[in-house]
C-alpha cells in the first residue's frame, strides 16, 4: 500500500461524542446561550477533530509551499517567475507579510521547495527549507499536461510527509504557498470542481489590467479544453492542471486528518488544494476550517464547493498563509472558550429563568 492510500484509509470523521460533550458544556457557560457565535461552532469542530474536551492549539505552524509554473509563459502574471525563488529568501529572512503575522500569533513558519525554478540549495543545506523538490516547476497547461500522474502522486505524498515530520511539534497546521501563476492552475482546477465557467472563477491575481485579465481567462479556457480530466479522479486533475504546491496543500491536509490534527485552509491557492485532498477523500473536510475569503472569485465558488464558511473576509488577496495565520488567534480562542470560561454552576452564578 502507497503511503498516500495508507493516509487515506486512517481518516475517520470527527468524534461525535466529543461534539456532544462540547456542545453540553458550551450551552452551560456563564453567558446567554450560544452568545459567542461562530467561536462556540469553531469550539464544537475542534473538540470533533481531536476527540479531546481540551483541544491543544498553542503550537501552531504554517506550512509554505513553494513551486513554480509553465503557465507563466503564457503572460498571466504581472511578475515573474524568478520572484518564487526570490520570495522564499525573503520568507527565510522574516521580511515578508506571513513573516510579520506570524510573529504577532506566535506561529511558526516553515517552508518546502516543491519545485522551485531557482537554486535553494543553500537554504536546504542549511536546514532553512525541506525540500520535497519534484522537479523545476510544472509544465504549461496551455499546451498539456501540468505534470504526469507519478509526479502529482509524489506532490501529494510530499505534504503528507511533511504533516507526519511536524505532527510531534504542531498542533494546529495552516496552509501556504508560494508559487507566481498559481492563480491560473487554482482557477481551473476549481472550474473543473465547481462546474463554473472559466471566466465565473477567474480573478486578478497580482493586478492584472483588462486586457491581460481577458488573456488569463483565455489561458485557463483553453487550458480547460486541452486537459481534459478523468470524472472522479482527483489525481488526474491535479496532474492534468495543477502545480506541485497545490498537491503539497493536498498532501499536508490529507496527512493532518490522518493524524486528527486541524487545518487551517488560507485562500484561492490553498482552497484548491483543499478541493483535491476533498476529492480523494471527502472525509478529509471534517478537519478544514477557512481562514478567509478572498477577493478572488473563486475562492467563494470554492469554499461553496466545500461547505465552509470562512472565519474572517478581510480583502485578503496575499496568499503565504496570511490569512490562515490570523485565524490561528480565533482557533485558539475557540478551545480557550471551551477549557477556560466557567459554567454557570462552577462559577456559582445564576442561570437564565425558564
Amino acid at each position: 500500500m502507497s503511503l498516500l492510500e495508507h493516509t487515506v484509509v486512517k481518516i475517520q470523521p470527527q468524534d461525535q461524542q466529543a461534539r456532544s460533550e462540547a456542545l453540553t458544556r458550551l450551552q452551560q457557560l456563564t453567558m446567554p446561550s450560544w452568545a459567542l457565535g461562530r467561536l462556540m461552532d469553531l469550539a464544537m469542530d475542534m473538540a470533533g477533530i481531536t476527540g479531546s474536551m481540551k483541544p491543544p492549539a498553542e503550537q501552531k505552524v504554517i506550512v509554505i509551499m513553494a513551486g513554480d509554473h509553465g503557465v507563466v509563459a503564457e503572460g498571466v502574471s504581472k511578475y515573474p517567475q524568478e520572484v518564487t525563488c526570490q520570495m522564499v529568501r525573503n520568507f527565510i529572512n522574516g521580511g515578508a507579510g506571513i513573516n510579520a503575522i506570524a510573529r504577532t500569533t506566535r506561529s511558526k513558519v516553515v517552508v518546502v521547495d516543491l519545485g522551485v525554478a531557482g537554486d535553494l540549495s543553500d537554504l536546504v543545506e542549511s536546514g532553512l527549507v525541506l525540500s520535497k523538490r519534484i522537479a523545476p516547476g510544472t509544465r504549461n497547461i496551455a499546451q498539456g499536461p501540468a505534470m504526469n500522474r507519478e509526479e502529482a502522486i509524489r506532490s501529494i505524498e510530499a505534504g503528507i510527509q511533511v504533516a507526519f515530520d511536524l505532527a510531534d511539534s504542531t498542533d494546529v497546521f495552516g496552509t501556504g504557498e508560494m508559487g507566481i501563476g498559481n492563480t491560473t492552475p487554482s482557477s481551473a482546477i476549481t472550474a473543473s470542481f465547481t462546474r463554473h465557467s472559466a471566466a465565473e472563477v477567474t480573478g486578478r491575481g497580482t493586478g492584472l489590467d483588462d486586457t491581460s485579465f481577458r488573456h488569463k481567462i483565455s489561458v485557463i479556457e483553453r487550458s480547460l479544453q486541452i486537459n481534459q480530466s478523468h470524472q472522479g479522479d482527483p489525481v488526474d486533475l491535479l496532474a492534468k492542471l495543477g502545480g506541485f504546491e497545490i498537491g503539497g496543500i493536498a498532501g499536508l491536509i490529507l496527512g493532518a486528518a490522518s493524524l486528527r490534527k486541524p487545518v487551517v485552509i488560507d485562500g484561492f491557492i490553498s482552497t484548491a488544494g483543499a478541493l483535491i485532498a476533498n476529492g480523494i477523500n471527502p472525509l478529509a473536510g471534517d478537519y478544514m476550517i477557512a481562514a478567509h475569503r478572498s477577493v478572488e472569485p473563486g475562492h467563494l465558488a470554492a469554499l461553496e464547493y466545500l461547505g465552509k464558511i470562512p472565519l474572517l473576509d478581510l480583502d485578503l488577496r496575499l496568499g503565504e498563509g496570511t490569512g490562515a495565520a490570523l485565524a490561528m488567534t480565533l482557533v485558539e480562542a475557540s478551545c480557550r472558550i471551551l477549557t477556560e470560561v466557567s459554567t454557570f454552576e462552577e462559577a456559582s452564578v445564576s442561570g437564565a429563568d425558564k
